[in-house]
């Protein structure tokens, strides 16, 4: 009786930590953390959520400047919500499905940038580098600071970085 509890036990630690679909439709904060299921690739998730937001950020653009910027602000803002609320349903401080963070960074790092083909692709790389590489001070608040904010603010610092750099090559480039 004791092994198969505890086996139940597992399995359920296991299934919250590698959420279904179903399990994100269930959830309304799983599956926005999730990036509307993008976040369950086996490969690659952040990237995988990085592209699933290019979409929202087609729409996002066909606002003005200062809308688009309260959008993002209060998706940031959200997202603390939202992905403290995820990692602690999985019980894992920055669980690698959790994209939201991905979302937000990248539409910021967008804000920096014209609306074309080529910024699109600038951008997402840049933001996609700096995320994944983490530099100073990206992998310091990566490593301090938890919770939603701790998930949340190490993206948007890597979607400002990515949007100066993004801003300052076309700026190099273009004039």
């Amino acid at each position: 009786m004791a092994v198969q509890l505890q086996t139940l036990i597992e399995d359920l630690i296991i299934s919250a930590v590698n959420p279904s679909f179903l399990d994100l439709m269930r959830s309304p904060s799983l599956l926005l953390a999730f990036g509307f299921g993008s976040g369950l690739s086996p490969k690659a998730p952040g990237t995988m959520g990085t592209i699933a937001a290019i979409p929202l950020w087609l729409l996002l653009a066909e606002l003005s400047q200062i809308n688009y910027i309260f959008l993002v602000a209060i998706s940031a803002v959200a997202g603390i919500s939202i992905c403290g609320r995820a990692a602690e349903k999985l019980a894992v401080h920055d669980h690698g499905g959790i994209v939201w963070d991905e979302f937000v960074g990248f539409w910021i790092a967008m804000a920096f940038l014209p609306v074309n083909f080529v910024s699109l692709i600038l951008g997402f790389t840049l933001f996609r580098l700096i995320d994944i590489l983490k530099p100073w001070p990206i992998s310091w608040i990566d490593k301090n600071i938890g919770g939603g904010l701790g998930i949340m603010i190490d993206d948007v610092v890597a979607g400002l970085a990515a949007g100066a750099c993004g801003w300052l090559i076309l700026g190099f480039f273009v004039s």
